[in-house]
């Protein structure tokens, strides 16, 4: 072999050995970078989450706000050493009782027996015109918002706070009972978001108490006791327990209450003249059981509180003789006057009430039942300070107060909760499922929509305070060939007198617990869906099943007297 051929040979051998280093470098760096990037993924962050940032603290005076373990984007001021918040948290996320009055520009509290009266920027407020001073501005007024101090609404709610600086938060509870807990097994930290990689927010001690908010595969997102909300992994936590959480502060809530110790059978009479209050020795003639007459005596007729009246002593008087008590009822169903003039100053509020309490002990009253339909949201804070306010003058003068409400579904603005408090009874109207209006015929009151009722009103007043009212009347509907629904309504005789005239098919509808009739005809579609002995009997089974305090009925003149033993039965 040639010398040339020779050196050809160990070129080639050199550049092979030369690709094979390269190969074998590209590989051990794709192997570094994998292992790397490998570490780096199962690799904990450490990096710490900015506290100003989390809290979203922007202003030299914010106030973080730590409610019931959420971090809220409305944030509180700290002004002169003192933390405040606004009058929308107090009231919407609270529930506080505090009501701002636009028109006197003073923001008012009602206790049981007095009504506090605290103008902005002072140190001072007033109680039934009696000054007292606090040493420090207890409202705070900016263009676009009012705050109170977190010291003063702390003596008149159920609620406790923790203060910090540095961020600046104020950590607030307000509900309070069973919640599941978790410990920590080791020191570990919390997350702001459930992952290795997410920032940290703190550190969590071995054997730390965290409140659990949920549960998911890896992560438990938890709340600390100084208002941090993130996640912490599962396999630090401890299995979840149940936990009594119970309010320790100095305010107690001193509501008396005249509910009764027996079951309220209470009948509305629909009340038209002075004269029609002669008729009632005959409206009684065939009822049995009832303890509470209503009659429809009182009217607001004027934004500044005046009522029209067709109370009557002879009638109390009559009514006493069989053993009923008598609650007048007061309604808002005059068009020409606006319910939220009347009731968003207090003035007219207090010449509505006196006149109400006037009437009451003209005549000899036992309780008044307050009738506010087709609240708006706008109007409703107005009507609870009303219902507050009137609660403190019934109460002075031994008076039930009993307020009505539709069925919660799409009204939990009625703040049924502060109803259950202040007042004596809490009655659900547990009829008008559909109504005049409605695109389609149906039930005044199916079984279904009077238990769902009665449930969502239960998680806000106690089942002794809550009587559901019942329906003795039944639509007769008729839907033509264009598809146009009417309606009339008509009390028991007639609907069945009704039915067998115009020869009707009729079955029981286990579906809403009534009698449904039907006819068809060339013009259209009759129906109705019956209130009679045997729906009244499954409504009155509800009653008993959630043991509440009574039934009401609309109205006198409707039903057929038989009813009578089928509601008292369930009363006993």
């Amino acid at each position: 072999m040639s010398q040339k051929k020779r050196r050809r040979r160990r070129r080639r051998n050199s550049n092979a050995l030369m690709v094979l280093v390269v190969v074998l470098l590209i590989v051990v760096v794709a192997a570094v970078g994998v292992l790397t990037a490998a570490i780096k993924r199962h690799t904990p962050s450490d990096t710490r989450m900015d506290l100003n940032t989390y809290y979203g603290l922007e202003k030299e005076d914010d106030v973080a706000l730590v409610l019931q373990n959420t971090v809220s984007e409305t944030k509180g001021k700290w002004i002169d050493g003192r933390v405040y918040l606004d009058y929308d948290t107090v009231s919407n996320v609270l529930g506080g009782r505090f009501y701002w009055e636009a028109d006197s520009s003073q923001m008012l509290y009602t206790t049981p027996n007095e009504i506090l009266a605290i103008a902005p920027e002072s140190t001072a407020y007033t109680v039934n015109g009696e000054n007292k001073d606090e040493g420090y501005k207890i409202i705070r007024q900016t263009e676009d918002k009012i705050y109170l101090a977190l010291d003063f609404i702390q003596k008149y709610m159920k609620i406790t706070s923790t203060v910090t600086e540095s961020p600046n938060k104020a950590v607030i509870r307000y509900e309070w009972g069973s919640e599941k807990v978790v410990k920590a097994k080791e020191d570990t930290v919390l997350r702001y978001r459930g992952g290795i990689k997410s920032d940290i927010l703190t550190d969590v001690a071995k054997g730390t108490e965290l409140t659990l908010i949920e549960e998911l595969d890896n992560w438990s997102q938890v709340a600390t006791a100084d208002g941090f909300n993130g996640y912490v992994a599962k396999e630090d936590l401890e299995a979840p327990t149940e936990k009594e959480v119970a309010y320790e502060g100095s305010y107690q809530e001193d509501f008396t209450s005249l509910t009764r110790d027996h079951k309220i059978n209470l009948a509305w009479h629909q009340v038209t003249s002075e004269d029609a209050n002669a008729g009632l020795a005959q409206t009684l003639e065939n009822i049995t059981g009832i303890n509470v007459i209503s009659p429809t005596w009182f009217s607001v007729t004027g934004a500044e509180g005046t009522i029209s009246s067709l109370a009557s002593a002879d009638y109390v008087n009559l009514a006493h003789e069989k053993g009923l008590e008598v609650w007048g009822l007061i309604d808002n169903f005059n068009k020409d006057v606006s319910t939220l003039d009347t009731l968003s100053n207090r003035t007219s509020r207090e010449h509505l009430i006196q006149k109400l309490i006037e009437e009451a002990k003209r005549v000899g009253l036992d309780g008044i039942n307050v009738d506010f339909e087709t609240l708006t949201q706008e109007e409703a804070p107005h009507f609870i300070q009303f219902i507050r306010e009137l609660s403190i003058s019934c109460r002075k003068n031994n008076l039930v107060l009993s307020i009505d409400n539709p069925v919660p579904q799409f009204t939990s603005f009625y703040n049924r909760k502060e109803q259950g408090i202040v007042a004596d009874y809490v009655i659900i109207m547990g009829y008008d499922e559909h109504t005049d209006g409605t695109e389609s015929a149906g039930s005044v009151a199916s079984l279904p929509f009077v238990e769902e009722g009665i449930q969502q009103t239960l998680k806000e007043v106690p089942k002794n305070k809550i009587i559901n009212g019942v329906p003795f009347y039944t639509r007769l509907w008729f839907t033509d060939k264009a598809g146009t629904v009417t309606s009339e309504i008509m009390g028991m005789d007639q609907a069945s007198k009704i039915v067998t005239e115009m020869g009707m098919e009729m079955y029981w509808n286990k579906e809403v617990s009534q009698n449904y009739a039907e006819l068809s005809t060339d013009n259209g579609l009759y129906q109705m869906w019956l209130e009679d002995e045997q729906s009244l009997d499954a409504k009155m089974q509800l009653i008993q099943k959630y043991e509440l305090g009574g039934v009401a009925e609309w109205k006198l003149g409707f039903e057929r007297a038989d009813v009578w033993n089928t509601i008292s039965q369930y009363l006993q």
